[in-house]
């Protein structure tokens, strides 16, 4: 059983940073294609970002292409979200998730997934 604790949430500014990260126990990391899913209020959840398992693919959503970057720690079985210029419309829960295989963009194709931290940015 894998289980994702997701952190790094908070209220900022726009224009401003936040680091979110993913901590990943029960199974080694490296066996994984991780990705972030955001979900704003009366929004269906979407795809942010996603990393293949080995680190040697990313994908990004347009919107936050050249602002985030997605990273992994197979050693500390760590994901990470780099996020800059953060702007009101990046408001939203934001979850870490899990597969096998390669990164895929839609939410059903993932097996695991943490429990959301919530992202606020103010204009």
């Amino acid at each position: 059983q894998v289980q994702l604790i997701d952190s790094g949430g908070g209220l900022v500014q726009a224009g401003g940073s936040l680091r979110l990260s993913c901590a990943v126990s029960g199974r080694v990391l490296i066996m994984y294609s991780m990705a972030w899913f955001r979900q704003a209020p009366g929004k269906e959840r979407e795809f942010v970002a996603g990393i293949n398992w080995g680190g040697g693919r990313t994908d990004y959503a347009d919107s936050v292409k050249g602002r985030f970057a997605i990273s992994r720690d197979d050693a500390q079985n760590t994901v990470t979200l780099q996020m800059n210029s953060l702007n009101p419309e990046d408001t939203a829960v934001y979850y870490c998730a899990a597969k096998s295989g390669a990164i895929v963009t839609w939410d059903t194709g993932y097996d695991y997934w943490g429990q959301g931290t919530q992202v606020t940015v103010s204009s």
